[in-house]
């Protein structure tokens, strides 16, 4: 395993250690709101203190970008991308669906990624070129060909209501022409299930580049796709994306695409 990737699972299972102590007395939680229908705990900033530590203790100079305490600032072609606690909603009522997301870029490419399940101690990992593995086993993309049965994850644009009417267009379609659609609640533990087959397809509006930095690295090296809904390449920067094994991200990405604003795919 790559250096880089030991410092990303080590800091993951820390975190991961944090959360779940934590989550066995969740009634003692100090919840606060960023905005309506986003949450943050103490729980949040302790694992992503406990990430920052490992991280800053093996690469002091690397830059780092974390979704509680924002943008280093600093300067370097090493930037690691961080969601400490991806479902804190989830999270707060006790629903065991949540996951640490860490990922490495160099020069603004994602190299290497680690999303941690710590409720079913399930580690994905990938590093660009090496393919993406669960618990050490190689993972691929489902193989199934037809939308009709393919189950696509999904995520509600709860920060994005703007765009809630195109997203219902996309849902009711693909209701209706998949073989079913799962809101789990943590869009990066979404695309790892993708990577290793548990799903087919998964599209969402409005994510942050900690959302899906580690999870499309980990689709990509399972043998799978992801663009933005313009079918390009900045999903980090739109914050919309679709990601499939390749026979159904084709599909997918039309669905998705018939119901955009030219604001969606711009």
């Amino acid at each position: 395993m790559h250096p880089f990737l030991n410092t990303a699972v080590k800091a993951a299972r820390r975190a991961g250690s944090l959360i779940n102590r934590a989550s066995l007395d969740l009634d003692k939680l100090e919840i606060s709101s960023k905005q309506p229908n986003d949450f943050v705990t103490e729980v949040d900033r302790a694992a992503e203190a406990a990430i920052i530590d490992v991280i800053r203790e093996a690469y002091p100079e690397h830059a780092i970008l974390a979704e509680e305490s924002g943008d280093s600032g600093a300067e370097s072609e090493f930037q690691w991308i961080i969601d400490p606690l991806d479902g804190t909603t989830n999270f707060i009522h006790g629903f065991p669906q949540y996951s640490i997301s860490i990922a490495l870029a160099e020069r603004g490419v994602i190299q290497h990624a680690v999303i941690y399940d710590p409720n079913r101690n399930d580690l994905f990992t990938a590093s660009k070129g090496r393919g993406a593995f669960l618990n050490d086993r190689r993972i691929r993309v489902g193989k199934r060909a037809k939308l009709f049965d393919a189950l696509i994850g999904t995520g509600f644009p709860f920060k994005e209501m703007a765009h809630v009417d195109a997203y219902l267009g996309m849902f009711k379609e693909l209701a209706g022409k998949t073989a079913g659609l799962r809101r789990p609640g943590s869009a990066a533990l979404d695309l790892a299930w993708l990577a290793c087959g548990r799903t087919d397809g998964f599209f969402e509006i409005g994510l942050k580049p900690w959302d899906m930095a580690a999870g499309v690295l980990l689709v990509t090296e399972a043998g799978g796709l992801a663009s933005d809904f313009a079918g390009e390449g900045d999903y980090l920067g739109t914050g919309n994306l679709v990601a499939g094994s390749p026979k159904i991200f084709a599909q997918l990405l039309q669905i998705v695409r018939a119901h955009c604003t030219d604001e969606l795919q711009a």
